[in-house]
């Protein structure tokens, strides 16, 4: 299939899904979109901050994504595109993004308290260690899966001994985008600059240390 068809195939399945899914699960649910949430309620200026839609949709955006852009390709090598696909369509609809959903109007209903905490609230406190345990492991496995696949992208060396600029570019990328991105959020939390501007100044950063990665690589 033509990669491009790939994806405006997916756009239409996800977009849809957004619309109709997401819309009944709104109504299924109540959710009262004027209703003010604990962001505002008990806002303190460190847990509990009134942020943008568009600061909110992306972090949420890149959170569920976790390691699907590296897995991702390793898994369509071995299994092919078809599987792939379909389960970030099908998972992604009705298991990654209803997940997500529910568990942060969870939250929301619950004066922004963690799943822990709700857990320990409903179930009790013997719910809430077993939930708490099960993440921990669970965590485990995935930083030891994610680390093991992603190791060699910041190796500067290939088995032979010769260098490996792109791997020691990636390196220098890497270590700029945790500095950048520290700074450029005390920046929108002191300075409060508009959201156009936040989107010009971060194109701008992600130019600047992709070129500046490339100059300088970390071997």
């Amino acid at each position: 299939m033509n990669g491009l068809l790939m994806i405006g195939l997916a756009m239409i399945v996800l977009g849809g899904a957004y619309i109709i899914y997401g819309r009944w699960l709104a109504n299924t649910w109540g959710i009262d979109p004027k209703a003010k949430t604990p962001a505002y309620t008990k806002e303190d200026g460190e847990d509990f901050i009134p942020t943008p839609k568009g600061v909110v949709f992306s972090h949420q955006f890149s959170s569920i994504a976790g390691a699907g852009p590296v897995t991702g390709p390793i898994l369509a090598a071995v299994f092919g595109w078809v599987p792939v696909l379909l389960w970030i369509l099908i998972g992604g609809i009705f298991f990654g993004a209803v997940h997500d959903f529910g568990a942060l109007y969870a939250s929301v209903k619950n004066e922004g308290k963690s799943i822990g905490a709700i857990i320990e609230k409903y179930i009790g406190k013997a719910g809430r260690k077993l939930f708490f345990l099960f993440a921990w492991i669970f965590s485990l496995l995935v930083i030891a899966a994610f680390a093991d696949m992603v190791a060699n992208t910041f190796n500067g060396f290939n088995a032979d001994g010769t260098q490996n600029a792109p791997n020691a570019a990636a390196a220098s990328i890497s270590m700029l985008f945790i500095v950048v991105a520290m700074v450029f959020g005390l920046f929108i939390k002191y300075k409060k600059p508009s959201q156009g501007l936040q989107f010009g100044i971060g194109v701008i950063l992600l130019i600047a240390m992709l070129a500046a990665g490339i100059a300088c690589p970390i071997f």
